[in-house]
């Protein structure tokens, strides 16, 4: 069943946001962290002495807080991260697996951690909220981010297949990156059931997202002649080309090799 979306709720002096449905599955975020520590691993290198991350609404399961933290223990050692869970029976559960450099926390939106985040990661959390709720929380853990923070909040699919995430700073968002594992889709625009809360609703005519989304598909039909070489080849020319026709596109062919791609967010906003 899926749980209908809700107004976000907050109790005096209490974790800000709704207890969700909380399903994962190991591995399920493999596709972000791959772009977190790929794409990001230099600017957090470049941090002080034991960067904190916060993995925010993890789930029933602490399998992919625990994979999120050795991901980035592999960029740097000295990574620190916390698990919050607005649900005390999921941070009992995960309490167990706490090792040094590793906890899970009670709390929300307000991140009740000791110190700025270098990292926030949220997947599969604003979906089951209102749309109307997004800005604010945006804006929220963006506000608790440490100088030179980054907040990445996306949804993929039940088994990590499809993804698509915002990167935002302090700032505001930046960037929406989409990825899918090649042979699991006809069309690019077969991601559009993951994207993130502020977007699904807006793949619709008149709309950047919509429009972007129609683009892509319509240069990956195009592309079509290199499928006998594989699905790798005809993704990286279509990328090429969207580039090529004037698309935001970001990073380059290490990255759409992957079956990422990556696009500045003022290409797709929603429009007011």
């Amino acid at each position: 069943m899926v749980q209908k979306a809700s107004p976000i709720r907050a109790t005096r002096g209490g974790p800000v946001g709704n207890v969700t449905r909380g399903t994962t599955n190991p591995n399920r975020m493999r596709r972000v962290d791959r772009w977190i520590t790929g794409v990001h691993g230099r600017r957090f290198r470049a941090l002080p002495a034991s960067p904190l991350a916060v993995d925010l609404g993890y789930g029933a399961s602490p399998a992919t807080a625990v994979e999120l933290f050795e991901r980035l223990r592999a960029v740097r050692d000295d990574f620190r991260l916390t698990g919050i869970e607005i649900e005390p029976g999921r941070v009992a559960a995960a309490k167990p697996l706490e090792r040094e450099g590793l906890d899970f926390r009670l709390g929300g939106f307000e991140l009740p951690v000791d110190g700025a985040p270098a990292l926030v990661r949220a997947f599969n959390v604003l979906r089951q909220y209102e749309e109307a709720d997004v800005p604010a929380i945006w804006e929220l853990v963006c506000s608790r981010l440490a100088s030179g923070g980054l907040f990445v909040e996306g949804t993929c699919d039940e088994i990590g297949r499809r993804a698509a995430w915002v990167a935002l700073d302090s700032g505001g968002p930046r960037t929406l990156s989409v990825a899918l594992r090649f042979g699991s889709f006809e069309r690019p625009s077969d991601v559009a059931e993951r994207l993130p809360k502020a977007l699904i609703h807006r793949n619709v005519p008149g709309e950047r997202i919509h429009e972007f989304l129609a683009a892509f598909d319509a240069l990956w039909a195009a592309a079509a002649p290199l499928a006998p070489f594989g699905n790798r080849q005809r993704w990286i020319t279509a990328a090429r080309s969207l580039k090529d026709a004037g698309w935001p596109v970001l990073h380059g062919p290490a990255r759409w090799r992957l079956g990422e791609l990556t696009v500045a967010w003022e290409a797709v906003a929603p429009s007011r």
